[in-house]
């Protein structure tokens, strides 16, 4: 036989919940590099169009850590291709061009009304946003799994942001219940109804699992704490783990809060975050680009930690 025809046995995955050693040793790697202050994840660069070799290097390092980075440049720009540049550089290459972008694929996030068709959806007004990951609502092959956020002006009060790796979400559940995080694995623990206007249907209904294992190995998680137009399997564990989950994600201290400023940005994988409501201020309105990506960014496989 070709020794090139045999199969490799399948590396053991953290992810498992039979594999309770390869979780462990995950989970002690992660935790030893895991942050324990926003300092540790902000990186100063210069232009994030053209990054230099330890800038990028910086920025990956703290994605590497936390799931995402942040960073502050003087440069005051509102060109929308910058996220797509700064991602491209980070190895985030397939763009997500969603109906509610420009034709550049990038989402221009500030207050919209009926008008200008963003009317009604919750990131183009000043109301909160609830815990979610971005993408929640697509099916399975256009899984949102790297974003770039940039402020090109903040709001005149409020307006915060507060994340968490969701790897780390990954951790904080299956500690308390292995069963808890098999209920969120299931192919229908949660369903997005489908989207209809006056054509007819929109976008159809999307089932899915909230944590769920791609296959590089690496954690997704597709998740909202909305209430509306969202069905939750209708089962006692499923309830539990929500319930579970939604606890966790208002207790924890190892949820980041930062409020960004004109020139930061946020890049890195798709993790779970929220945002607070906000006041504009009239003359200048909060301005965020949003790039989002198919890809992760480039690096270590991070199943191993």
């Amino acid at each position: 036989m070709n020794p090139k025809t045999l199969s490799r046995p399948a590396a053991p995955s953290p992810f498992d919940l039979a594999d309770e050693a390869a979780y462990r040793r995950w989970r002690a790697a992660k935790l030893a590099r895991r942050p324990h202050r926003l300092e540790q994840l902000v990186v100063p660069i210069g232009d994030a169009g053209d990054l230099t070799h330890r800038e990028r290097s910086a920025l990956l390092a703290a994605i590497g850590r936390a799931g995402f980075a942040v960073y502050r440049t003087l440069l005051r720009s509102d060109d929308a291709t910058l996220p797509v540049r700064l991602g491209a550089q980070l190895g985030l290459h397939r763009l997500d061009a969603n109906w509610l972008a420009g034709e550049d694929g990038v989402s221009r996030i500030t207050v919209g009304d009926a008008s200008d068709g963003h009317g009604g959806f919750i990131p183009y007004t000043d109301r909160a946003i609830g815990w979610h990951t971005d993408g929640y609502y697509h099916p399975g092959e256009r899984r949102i799994r790297g974003m770039v956020l940039h402020t090109v002006r903040p709001a005149q009060a409020g307006g915060e942001n507060r994340l968490l790796d969701h790897e780390l979400a990954y951790i904080l559940l299956r500690d308390r219940s292995p069963r808890l995080v098999r209920a969120l694995m299931q192919p229908d623990a949660m369903t997005i109804p489908a989207r209809t206007d006056e054509g007819g249907v929109a976008r159809a209904a999307q089932a899915g699992p909230v944590f769920s294992v791609d296959e590089d190995g690496c954690l997704h998680m597709r998740y909202t704490a909305r209430t509306r137009s969202i069905e939750w399997k209708d089962n006692a564990v499923t309830r539990e783990a929500v319930a579970a989950l939604q606890d966790l994600l208002a207790t924890s201290s190892w949820v980041v809060s930062l409020r960004m400023e004109a020139g930061m940005g946020l890049v890195g994988r798709n993790v779970l975050h929220d945002r607070s409501a906000f006041v504009d201020d009239p003359l200048r309105p909060r301005l965020v680009l949003r790039a989002r990506f198919l890809d992760r960014p480039a690096e270590a496989p991070c199943r191993n930690g």
